[in-house]
């Protein structure tokens, strides 16, 4: 189940905080009235209550309601389609000065799917328990960030900021399912060439904290993604027979279970820190040919 601890500004300061190292920003930025972290809260809650899983998100509706923020803080807006039915939303806040090379903030709209009879809220419904948490696929992963963008966006342009640098919102579709018709078409764009892009501040809550402890990652991990296919002879259940599918696939299991226990053990011994280290995670097993029963 996923959980969001107290979205409070505690989460808006933390990118305001970044904002400020990146866009020259030094004039302090007053705290929200009980009133206005209400609105921040339900914004919040709204984007959550859009049903963006895998393998039918809905975009459309994600895709209007992040152009309706984007109107209110008055922000340049473009969507883009490079693979059809999955749009992806570019916010732009224009510097002063357009020579000097911009800052990109992305986040994914779509999330995983979701199983409600593990959950005990219902995970698009965004409940507040009486702790303040909120429960709802995509509040850590990473619908929170998306955002905390945009808050942090509104506190500063009520503070009357304006910055040196161009900043661009991304808000990319399909990133849970590799990304390829998302981010990395963007990537290989004149789009994101054009935007003259310096630095990029990407995902990085999908680890969440069990405090109200902020970590901020400066690495990038690269995905590898192995499918293993195993063959054997087939036969009766009731017989034993050697050299089955299933015998020759543990041989590999337990490979990466002995490297994957390696990992583990720089880290307990301090060796390493967690992200010097591979993780590998086995995440779906399919067996034999199904069957009614």
């Amino acid at each position: 189940m996923e959980k969001l601890c107290n979205f409070n500004q505690g989460f808006i300061i933390v990118h305001l905080l970044l904002f400020s190292s990146l866009l020259s920003f030094t004039n302090p930025t007053p705290s929200p009235t009980q009133d206005e972290q209400s609105q921040i809260i339900s914004r919040f809650q709204e984007y959550l209550r859009i049903n963006t899983s895998q393998p039918s998100p809905d975009y459309k509706k994600s895709t209007q309601f992040i152009l309706s923020l984007a109107e209110s803080l008055s922000l340049e807006t473009q969507v883009i389609e490079f693979v059809q039915g999955k749009p992806l939303v570019i916010l732009k806040w224009p510097g002063s000065d357009l020579s000097l090379p911009s800052i990109l903030l992305n986040s994914h709209t779509d999330v995983v799917p979701s199983e409600s009879s593990k959950w005990d809220y219902h995970p698009f419904g965004a409940h507040i328990d009486e702790n303040g948490n909120i429960f709802a696929r995509g509040s850590q992963d990473m619908k929170c960030v998306g955002m905390q963008y945009m808050e942090a966006v509104r506190r500063l342009k009520a503070s009357g900021f304006q910055p040196k640098r161009s900043l661009y919102l991304s808000f990319v579709p399909d990133e849970e399912i590799g990304g390829h018709d998302g981010l990395e078409k963007l990537a290989q764009s004149d789009v994101f060439k054009n935007m003259n892009v310096d630095i990029i501040l990407d995902e990085g809550t999908g680890l969440a904290s069990p405090n109200e402890n902020y970590r901020l990652f400066y690495g990038e991990r690269t995905p590898w993604w192995l499918v293993i296919k195993a063959t054997g002879a087939p036969g009766h259940g009731a017989k034993l027979y050697d050299n089955s599918a299933m015998e020759n696939l543990f041989k590999s299991i337990e490979s990466i279970r002995r490297f994957r226990a390696s990992q583990f053990d720089l880290v307990k011994a301090g060796l390493k820190g967690e992200g010097e280290v591979i993780s590998v995670n086995m995440a779906f097993l399919k067996a034999g040919t199904p069957s009614p029963t």
